[in-house]
């Protein structure tokens, strides 16, 4: 089988600009206004719990407001205790996979929402499923902090979406991908924003390895070589 490239140091950092928001406009309007927030807003506003399915987008939003927030935290499931400490020079805390918390981290996340609260700040913290339904996966401590404040799902794009989205971001790699190609991707491989994004850059690299023009049978090809992830 062949090996597919992953060129990683091309990879650039997630922004809003490069979301494609679909229904979540709302959200990613509230988002930006924290990252442009020049005072603290009501204190149910500070506190903000987005949701989805794996592959929605919540990690690109979170990491997103980490790039425009000078002074902000970005903390995963699995990182140090220690990184859950308050620090008054932090303005916004962003914390990943509430639903992968160790039980000392969900101990730090619960005191680090009270330190918050009391002595200012953002916390937005994602999870894949809704507060409400977090019972078997955190302490009932934290599971009511974290639906104290603005809940959000995070929507998947519609197919029209994500063809969309491909399109402008193969336009942006200089690619030239008609929308029969996408459509058969969709159809027949992973159907999460991550993984057709990475399937458009590895496209493009065997293009320029076969030195062969983005094709249907192109695509069918490079799918033929990772047969576990292709739909029938």
């Amino acid at each position: 089988m062949r090996q597919l490239l992953l060129d990683l140091g091309a990879q650039q950092a997630p922004t809003f600009e490069t979301f494609v928001s679909g229904q979540n406009a709302e959200l990613l309007q509230r988002l930006q206004d924290i990252g442009a927030a020049q005072a603290l807003p009501p204190l149910h506003d500070r506190f903000i719990y987005l949701w989805g399915a794996s592959g929605a987008g919540k990690t690109h939003l979170l990491q997103s407001l980490a790039q425009v927030c000078a002074n902000s935290r970005y903390i995963t499931a699995n990182a140090d205790v220690n990184d859950f400490d308050y620090d008054p020079a932090v303005s916004c805390y962003l914390l990943d996979d509430c639903e992968q918390l160790s039980a000392a981290s969900q101990i730090a996340a619960f005191n680090l929402f009270n330190q918050i609260r009391e002595q200012g700040g953002f916390l937005v913290s994602s999870g894949a499923l809704p507060p409400a339904q977090l019972q078997e996966h955190v302490r009932e401590d934290l599971r009511t902090r974290l639906g104290w404040g603005l809940i959000y799902q995070l929507h998947g794009l519609t197919d029209d979406e994500k063809i969309a989205a491909l399109t402008q971001s193969a336009q942006a790699r200089g690619m030239t991908v008609s929308p029969a190609i996408l459509s058969y991707l969709l159809t027949h491989y992973r159907r999460d924003m991550p993984s057709l994004s990475h399937m458009l850059d590895e496209l493009d690299h065997y293009s320029l390895e076969t030195k062969r023009p983005i094709t249907l049978p192109l695509l069918r090809d490079l799918l033929l070589q990772q047969p576990e992830d292709i739909t029938p």
